[in-house]
């Protein structure tokens, strides 16, 4: 492995699972732009220039985040090292506290409000029992806030009422074939097939009979995320302007980005989820998630709306509360045939 051209060492006093923290930026096993591997979770980045027009560390970058150690020597707490390759290395080894969800600062109040042991109780319902027992066996969770709102965006909406493999697939043909228009190395020693996330330029100079013949994405779909696309900056400047930690301001900045055409309630929650770590937000319109948490809180399948009551107690949390729930290893009952697009790049 060649020398990384910026290396970080991160001590935290808690536990973090990388791979686990992580997980929900990676789309599918064979995302181009993120692969978990024994040595740790590799992501490409293109790092923006910083305020007042500064272009240290910005630029591409690969970027390699290791598994959490125990810190050697009895010196307490456990160290994760963040190494990364070319000219937006600075900047992604010095955004890596934020794109593990260290700067998160929720955590501790969630415990003292959900946990059904705490004595005294704490201020609201607990959690039940099974929910909270993933809490406890899965301490280093954390939520991802990875930046890059213009391209969360970009993922989600490949996603909108869809099927799994549909998203994917379209995913990595977006990714490949704006490569094809933006022919930028990877730097470093990145594995094999991983590309960089797509330029906001090269997403538009994609051909439109490519979007649906090879890329398989619908074209409400396609013209959103063009939509997207031209409005990149504007977009990534908003989300720059916005903390992880801002609760009200993440809300507000869902709302603005409604605006834009295609984009709705779920597009938001998911895309800053990932970009901001958003605690809070829940994904309202998810084909699934309702009817599962419905059926993971009180052993009955309910809507949007009860889905909201359902989780109004922990206000503040409630993707806390949704990122556990999907980790209860409780399967969603099963209903009705599936889904079978049909399928256009054959012809």
């Amino acid at each position: 492995m060649t020398a990384p051209d910026a290396v970080r060492h991160l001590r935290v006093s808690t536990p973090v699972d990388v791979a686990l923290t992580l997980r929900p930026l990676q789309r599918g096993a064979a995302d181009p732009t993120v692969r978990a591997t024994p040595q740790g979770v590799w992501l490409t980045r293109r790092e923006p220039a910083g305020p007042d027009a500064v272009h240290v560390g910005a630029g591409p970058a690969t970027l390699l985040v290791s598994p959490a150690v125990r810190a050697p020597d009895g010196a307490g707490g456990w160290s994760i090292t963040a190494r990364a390759w070319g000219p937006g290395a600075r900047a992604a080894v010095g955004n890596a506290e934020a794109l593990l969800g260290l700067a998160d600062a929720g955590w501790p109040q969630f415990d003292a409000v959900a946990d059904p042991s705490a004595d005294p109780p704490g201020v609201g319902p607990p959690l039940p029992a099974h929910v909270w027992r993933v809490r406890r066996l899965r301490p280093g969770l954390r939520l991802p806030a990875a930046g890059a709102l213009a391209t969360q965006l970009m993922t989600v909406v490949l996603e909108q009422k869809v099927t799994h493999d549909q998203a994917r697939h379209g995913w990595r043909t977006l990714v490949r074939l704006a490569a094809a228009h933006d022919a930028e190395p990877v730097p470093g020693p990145a594995p094999a097939g991983m590309l960089l996330p797509p330029t906001a330029e090269a997403v538009l100079r994609i051909p439109s009979w490519d979007w649906h013949a090879r890329a398989w994405v619908q074209p409400s779909q396609s013209r959103t995320v063009l939509e997207v696309a031209r409005r990149a900056e504007t977009i990534d400047r908003l989300g720059r302007d916005v903390s992880p930690g801002d609760t009200a301001g993440l809300a507000r900045l869902a709302r603005r980005l409604e605006s834009i055409p295609g984009i709705g309630p779920w597009s938001t929650a998911e895309a800053l989820q990932r970009s901001h770590g958003a605690a809070d937000l829940v994904s309202v319109g998810d084909f699934h998630l309702a009817q599962f948490v419905g059926q993971v809180l009180t052993g009955r399948r309910t809507d949007d709306a009860g889905m909201l009551r359902l989780l109004a107690p922990w206000a503040g949390h409630r993707h806390r509360v949704v990122r556990l729930i999907s980790l209860s290893g409780e399967r969603k009952q099963a209903f009705g045939p599936k889904l079978a697009p049909a399928d256009h790049r054959r012809y």
